[in-house]
């Protein structure tokens, strides 16, 4: 394994597409929480919520958004890019919006959710942070490249000093 990674991504609806992305086991990663589990942390309010992500995250080497359809706009997304950022964790970001759910469909690309944070220098965090796209047409192929780059990638993400 290449190292330990944090994925950050929106459960509700990417949650089938990232225990794909985690069955390649090429990084080890948090374990993922259940839906039930999930809605436990949540009814726990915002305090357990930042809790529980300073755990999963802490002894985390590199942070990876997995990028679906609707992720750049998730508050919990935001708030761990942020907090990556500021831990000077490598960061990068994978697409996977064409992946299949578990319906059998893909989805739509989404925006970068590095795009929409705007640094001190007037720059946003999409100039220095990369978002990869993998190859592909299919949900097979594109699961492939992952496989096949998701180390690479990870050992790649942006680092800051």
């Amino acid at each position: 394994m290449a190292k330990s990674v944090f994925y950050s991504f929106h459960y509700d609806v990417d949650h089938w597409r990232v225990q794909e992305v985690m069955k390649i086991g090429a990084v080890e990663s948090q374990r993922l929480l259940n839906s039930q589990e999930w809605e436990e942390v949540q009814k726990k309010g915002r305090a357990a919520i930042e809790k529980w992500i300073d755990e999963q995250m802490s002894y985390k080497k590199a942070v990876v958004v997995l990028v679906g359809a609707q992720t750049a706009s998730r508050p919990w997304v935001r708030h761990e890019i942020l907090k990556a950022w500021s831990a000077s964790k490598p960061l990068l970001g994978i697409r996977i919006h064409g992946l299949k759910d578990q319906n059998g469909k893909t989805a739509a690309q989404g925006a970068d959710p590095f795009a929409a944070i705007e640094l001190s220098n007037g720059k946003t965090m999409s100039a220095y942070v990369r978002l990869h796209n993998p190859a592909g047409s299919t949900s097979q192929e594109v699961y492939g490249s992952i496989r096949a780059n998701i180390e690479a990638w990870v050992d790649s993400g942006y680092k800051r000093s």
